[in-house]
């Protein structure tokens, strides 16, 4: 149901590469096969046994499946997510000033500017300001991706198997972000007309270039992968992979329990990488018809094209931020440049001024990226809704991210903060198709065997 979790941040490295400031057991192969979980009823009001289904209704009676201990404890991790944005943003803001008041993002460019190679020195200095601004940051890392994940029981990790992941992005981010930065100032030192425009193009780039080799090259960096060997779920995974135009023969497993204890899944890479992946959370804890309607629904994302459609989307974004962060940085750059030792736009140093800038506007349209990305997940949950044929099995997937996902917001709380639907919003859509789909219904007690085509409550299959 989850796409990357990085589908905001992740671009956002391509964009800029400077806002990546924020920066186990082996999977199961061949062996004895997990027991899938049973699927439960669905509450009295979500069966239609009655005769009748109430959208609305239905969708409260799952809603009251959760105990009010785990909604409140949910409701509190998520809004204290709002927090936390402001924090991270304001955090962020005082690290990049640092590094410019006190003169150290220019002693890092004149340490780059030893090295003779003109069109290598960006690549350098980025690699140390990562490592700067990592340091800089960790505590608040440290507190919101560590400490307050293992307090509500997210994360599986030890703090030093937390430290280890984070050295791994850091290597990673150290050599995709020197080459994105080399290649963003060589175009910055060559192109005077439309910069922002050719900004823009480098980062889409680079975006794609990253969606190309994740599957295949970043995910073995932490976890796992394996193919899913369990016929039980390959076979109707396939299956409904073949029936949606997708080609591929293979369903992928990965380890991600030693990481956290969420569900997800994925159908990720484009260009010939494509991949189904779920994680071994989800196999372990979720039914058949669960993992149906949510492989159906991260098909969806892959059969409408929201690859394509997401990047260009974010150029426009992107080429819209690009344009704000120009001008702002060369009015800024022209009150405090000489006391931040910063000669141009074309000057590493002022690395730091761009990332400040565009941090700043990102922070800003941030309900615009959560509208781009809540539109898309919307479409797919209807289209896997039409694919699975699973409304049950959906509703109890969005059951399954209560656990980090508040259920029940405001429609102004939704619009702004959720990059995907709340799970009211899903289950609702789920009983909509449900209520009309009778054919899905509980048979009433007496009722005869449905029959093929046949729309009559009282006739329908269990």
């Amino acid at each position: 149901m989850n796409r990357l979790r990085s589908a905001r941040s992740g671009w956002l490295l391509p964009l800029l590469c400077a806002i990546a400031l924020s920066a186990a057991p082996p999977a199961r192969g061949e062996g004895a096969p997990r027991p899938l979980a049973p699927m439960p009823p669905p509450p009295a009001a979500a069966s239609g046994a009655s005769g009748a289904l109430d959208p609305s209704a239905a969708t409260r009676a799952y809603l009251d499946l959760l105990s009010p201990e785990r909604k409140a404890r949910s409701d509190a991790y998520f809004e204290g997510g709002y927090w936390l944005q402001l924090w991270g943003f304001l955090y962020a803001v005082a690290v990049y000033l640092l590094l410019l008041a006190t003169g150290l993002s220019a002693r890092m460019r004149n340490l780059a500017e030893r090295v003779g190679w003109r069109w290598i020195q960006p690549g350098i200095y980025w690699v140390l300001f990562l490592t700067a601004t990592s340091v800089l940051t960790l505590p608040l890392a440290v507190y919101q991706d560590w400490w307050r994940e293992r307090r509500y029981g997210l994360s599986n990790l030890t703090f030093g198997g937390w430290m280890g992941e984070q050295g791994k992005a850091l290597l990673l981010g150290a050599i995709l972000g020197a080459v994105a930065i080399a290649v963003l100032y060589a175009v910055i030192r060559r192109v005077q007309a439309a910069l922002w425009l050719w900004a823009s193009v480098v980062a889409i780039a680079f975006q794609a270039f990253f969606m190309v080799i994740y599957p295949v090259a970043v995910v073995p960096v932490f976890n796992h992968p394996s193919r899913l060997a369990d016929e039980r779920v390959v076979r109707p995974v396939l299956a409904l992979a073949r029936a949606n135009g997708i080609g591929t023969g293979d369903v992928w497993e990965i380890d991600a329990s030693k990481q956290t204890t969420r569900v997800s899944a994925n159908v990720a890479g484009f260009l010939g990488t494509e991949r189904i992946t779920l994680n071994d959370n989800l196999l372990n804890r979720a039914s058949l018809p669960e993992i149906e309607a949510i492989m159906a629904h991260e098909m969806g994302h892959y059969v409408l094209n929201h690859v394509y459609k997401t990047l260009l989307q974010l150029a426009l974004v992107s080429g819209v931020g690009f344009w704000v962060v120009l001008r702002a940085f060369e009015r800024l750059r022209a009150r405090r440049g000489a006391r931040w030792q910063v000669r141009g736009i074309a000057d590493p140093a002022g690395l730091p001024l761009l990332a400040l800038v565009f941090t700043a506007f990102m922070f800003l349209v941030t309900p615009v990226l959560n509208t781009i990305i809540r539109v898309q997940e919307q479409e797919a949950d209807l289209y896997g809704l039409n694919a699975a044929a699973q409304p049950d099995g959906f509703a109890r997937a969005a059951l399954d991210v209560s656990e980090y996902r508040k259920m029940e917001p405001g429609p102004i709380e939704e619009a702004l903060f959720y990059d995907h639907p709340s799970g009211r919003t899903r289950i609702f859509s789920a009983m909509r198709w449900k209520a009309e789909h009778p054919e899905t219904w509980t048979r009433p007690a007496g009722a005869p065997p449905a029959r093929a085509g046949s729309s009559d409550p009282a006739a329908a299959a269990p």
